[in-house]
């Protein structure tokens, strides 16, 4: 839109559909988002409009709010599902906290898609190797890269807590300080945007895959959500003696009934199951324990104040506005159910068969299609649409033949 359009508050209308497309371009049929296709309202989050800082030309980028013509939240907007949540939990009096960590990884450009991703030539003419997890001095290579990446983040508005190199090649992590669910969500949506765009400016590709590389750990969103009190700001996972709460209980065991409803939500696509296949730290299951980097649902240490519990589950493909909501959700519905937790696990464990989750996307979709705490958290028409498009990617996959089963299978009798 223009400038002047903006400014004179014209409104830009979208077809309803498009909140359903797929990520290879198509749409589910008409039934599941109105036969009418008819028009949604883009309305702008005026504390969300940003002078794009990488941007040669002028330009500026706003969030917006998919809404019905009406004046009510589309069901089918992400967002608006993020934002239906958040108002739950203030009817309570209580407002949730979350803060997100999402890795990356940063490659040379992949213009043959046949062939597998590669780090890019570093400063001293090399390409990474992988033995570089957690060095001060293993983004050197990159260092052009990452001061632009900064620099943008400042002119966002987007704060960082930290930022390191993780165990895969060429793999980074970035922890986005604590907030407001919404406007946490936002900024890691900015954020991946930001990343994107900065490294086209530098002949470089990041890669939000879940699991881009074989034999290398995947890339995470993970979650770490707390609760306090509207006014008082105390956080209600821990009492006045430090101890936890029965609220905090809950809220846990709440996590553990919806994580196999929701894994369709948490790991959208085919590849997310790469990574949850392969569990490097990368937990395909609904435990919770202090300090497991093996459970699902890890309790880190903290002190009583910051208590909070960390869904290890999203990976970096997955929507950050309806990972938190799904996530938020569903501890808000163990705390209004008063259910109660498993056991805590610790050290190396079985997970037990009611604590396993889907794992592959055909599965995860069957089970989500079946939820009716999904349906009742999200409205019908959300999950029958998110469904919808999920069959028709899953579709899209298994249309095609993969490398691997030329390679073997072609040589069996």
């Amino acid at each position: 839109m223009t400038a002047e359009g903006f400014l004179e508050g014209r409104r830009l209308q979208m077809a309803r559909g498009v909140l359903l497309q797929c990520i290879m371009g198509g749409y589910p049929p008409a039934r599941f988002y109105g036969s009418d296709d008819g028009d949604l309202a883009l309305v702008p989050d005026l504390a969300q409009i940003h002078r794009l800082p990488w941007s040669k030309q002028p330009r500026a980028f706003a969030i917006c709010d998919a809404d019905e013509l009406s004046g009510e939240s589309s069901s089918l907007s992400t967002r608006g599902q993020l934002k239906a949540v958040i108002a739950r939990y203030a009817a309570l009096g209580l407002a949730p906290v979350v803060a997100t960590e999402l890795e990356f990884f940063v490659f040379a450009p992949n213009t043959d898609p046949t062939q597998p991703f590669q780090p890019p030539l570093g400063l001293d003419g090399r390409r990474e190797d992988g033995l570089s997890a957690f060095s001060v001095s293993s983004n050197n290579g990159l260092r052009p890269f990452f001061s632009e990446v900064y620099v943008c983040m400042a002119a966002l508005g987007l704060p960082r807590d930290t930022f390191m190199h993780e165990m895969g090649v060429s793999q980074f992590e970035i922890n986005l300080l604590h907030g407001d669910p919404l406007l946490l969500a936002d900024q890691t949506f900015l954020f991946k945007h930001l990343l994107k765009e900065v490294a086209l400016k530098h002949g470089l590709t990041v890669v939000c895959m879940a699991k881009p590389l074989a034999h290398t750990p995947g890339s995470s969103m993970h979650i770490h959500q707390s609760i306090v009190e509207i006014g008082s700001g105390r956080n209600v996972f821990s009492d006045q003696a430090g101890e936890p709460t029965a609220a905090f209980r809950h809220f846990i065991a709440g996590q553990q009934a919806g994580m196999a409803d929701f894994t369709a939500l948490f790991a959208p696509n085919v590849n997310s199951y790469q990574r949850l296949c392969h569990p490097f730290a990368s937990p395909n299951n609904a435990c919770w324990s202090h300090d497991n980097r093996a459970a699902g649902l890890r309790i880190p240490a903290s002190s009583p104040a910051a208590r909070r519990v960390e869904n290890r589950l999203p990976g970096a493909d997955a929507n950050p506005y309806l990972a938190i909501a799904a996530s938020l959700a569903a501890g808000l519905y163990g705390i209004e159910h008063k259910l109660e937790p498993s056991e805590a696990i610790q050290g190396e464990f079985e997970v037990p068969d009611n604590l396993s989750l889907p794992c592959t996307l055909h599965a995860a979709i069957e089970r989500l299609k079946r939820s009716q705490l999904a349906k009742e958290l999200f409205g019908k028409e959300f999950i029958e649409g998110y469904v919808a498009s999920k069959t028709m990617e899953l579709t899209s996959f298994f249309d095609e033949i993969t490398p691997w089963e030329r390679r073997i299978l072609a040589a069996q009798a």
